[in-house]
């Protein structure tokens, strides 16, 4: 016969692990938690998440600066790139291009669009009025679209949040004809001053968090970054052997 204390012992010896998983999953949010809270206080940054990190002993946050690492104990952080050496897959790339493709999707109706008739790909280009090869890039507009390209402009003024860029990037938000302002701006030509709630302070806060040092920076459609200018043609090549 199965005895009453032999099947509660037997119920207890399932449990338990259940248990025990629950408590170090348990632990795992409070240090996580503390974590944040830690980051938060001494960095003074913005914390979206902390997850596991790539090994064992590493948490991964993710922060309004990109991604940080920090030891479970919160004695040491770093910021950099993490690599798999068996493949060299970069694995805070492969972290940061999922996070971008879901932030720029609540940025959609910020974008000022040059869309290509024939569409094949779509870039998102963050951008500055003041940049040289910005203006080399919007030169050339026609001929991205022409190659099946569109091009979808975020702003972000190099200079800050208080520079005559971020004036002039609000200007060009602010138009009523975003694309021609965006012409005329990256000829030179002076727009009429305008307000409005355009969030180009959101867009250039989104473009640090992507890790963008300088304009332009393209994201393209698997959330990977590219800095600096492409020409046309050399773009379509690097789409098409990425099959984007």
């Amino acid at each position: 016969m199965f005895r009453r204390s032999s099947w509660l012992a037997a119920v207890t010896l399932l449990i338990a692990p259940f248990m025990a998983a629950s408590s170090m999953a348990a632990q795992a949010t409070d240090s996580q938690q503390a974590i944040k809270k830690l980051l938060q206080d001494k960095l003074q940054v913005s914390v979206d998440s902390v997850s596991q990190g790539p090994t064992d002993e590493l948490l991964e946050a993710v922060t309004d600066r990109g991604i940080l690492y920090v030891t479970k104990d919160g004695s040491k952080m770093f910021f950099g790139q993490v690599y798999q050496l068996s493949d060299m897959t970069n694995l805070t790339e492969q972290t940061m291009s999922k996070i971008r493709l879901d932030k720029l999707a609540s940025f959609k109706d910020d974008m000022i669009v040059f869309k290509a008739k024939d569409e094949q790909y779509v870039i998102t280009v963050f951008t500055d009025i003041t940049c040289g090869y910005c203006r080399k890039l919007h030169n050339q507009i026609a001929e991205y679209n022409d190659l099946g390209i569109t091009i979808q402009y975020l702003a972000f003024p190099r200079g800050g949040l208080n520079s005559d860029s971020f004036d002039k990037l609000r200007d060009v938000w602010c138009s009523a004809d975003q694309k021609e302002a965006m012409t005329k701006a990256k000829a030179g030509v002076d727009v009429n001053r305008a307000t409005c709630k355009a969030d180009i302070a959101g867009q250039y806060q989104l473009g640090q968090t992507f890790g963008v040092t300088g304009t332009p920076a393209m994201v393209l459609a698997n959330g990977q970054m590219v800095p600096g200018y492409i020409p046309p043609q050399r773009l379509l090549n690097t789409l098409k052997s990425r099959n984007l």
